[in-house]
């Protein structure tokens, strides 16, 4: 199977790890050289300089008829922006973008992209090991069917139709 990994921090370069160890075509791409460190000496995929949201860096990389990618930088905005370049530039189906605030993953979902959300999965994973329900969204949310309620206790359609406002502004217009 041919992966695209956009970031090579501590989550990317550990599934880059795992992928080519288990003889997948891997490619990862972060915009610092130094990243690249992560990756152990055994690696045999291929590592690239470059901006992840741009087309033409992604072509270069050899991004075009890959079956999975995965937008895992620390920025929300660059992952969505990855996802959907993926997505609507080269076709790629499996496509999962790491956003890290659970209102922007839940919209982000409503909107189509597959989001994976650190802060639900860490306090979900806190709520199982102390045994305490949590009210808490899913760590991998995908596209919500019409006319069904999203599974985000704090999602609404406002959120949906603005993925970009703040917790802080969220609260402030409730009141």
């Amino acid at each position: 199977m041919k992966i695209v990994i956009v970031g090579c921090g501590r989550v990317g370069s550990t599934l880059a790890e795992n992928m080519d160890a288990a003889g997948h075509d891997v490619i990862i791409l972060d915009v610092k050289t130094s990243a690249f460190d992560r990756l152990p000496e055994t690696f045999k995929g291929s590592a690239m300089r470059g901006d992840g949201t741009d087309e033409q860096v992604l072509r270069q990389a050899g991004a075009e008829g890959a079956d999975v990618f995965l937008s895992l930088t620390e920025g929300d905005n660059r992952n969505v922006m990855a996802a959907q370049v993926a997505t609507e530039t080269f076709g790629i189906e499996r496509v999962v973008a790491k956003i890290n605030d659970p209102v922007r993953a839940a919209a982000y979902a409503e909107l189509g992209v597959v989001t994976l959300c650190r802060t639900n999965l860490m306090v979900d994973a806190v709520g199982k090991h102390l045994k305490l329900a949590m009210d808490i969204g899913p760590g991998i949310d995908t596209p919500a069917s019409a006319g069904h309620a999203h599974p985000h206790p704090r999602v609404s359609s406002r959120a949906s139709a603005e993925p970009d406002k703040t917790e802080a502004a969220d609260a402030a217009e409730r009141g």
